[in-house]
């Protein structure tokens, strides 16, 4: 469980490098507002997504020195 749970979490912050980079790329040429504005949404669920993936496994496997 706990492995699959790493690879989630690195697929999602993988998600987000990618989805950054297109809409800043897009930005950069000069490409439409709305695809910018819809590639960084798309990036803030993924920031969300990983971050509830990441303090999940903190919760899950942490272990916070209990023990």
């Amino acid at each position: 469980m706990e492995t699959v749970l790493n690879l989630a979490i690195a697929l999602a912050l993988i998600f987000v490098v990618v989805v950054l980079g297109m809409g800043l790329w897009n930005m950069l040429k000069g490409g439409p507002g709305n695809t910018s504005q819809r590639l960084m949404r798309l990036r803030v669920m993924g920031q969300a997504v990983a971050l509830v993936l990441l303090m999940g496994a903190l919760f899950f496997f942490g272990g916070g020195g209990q023990g």
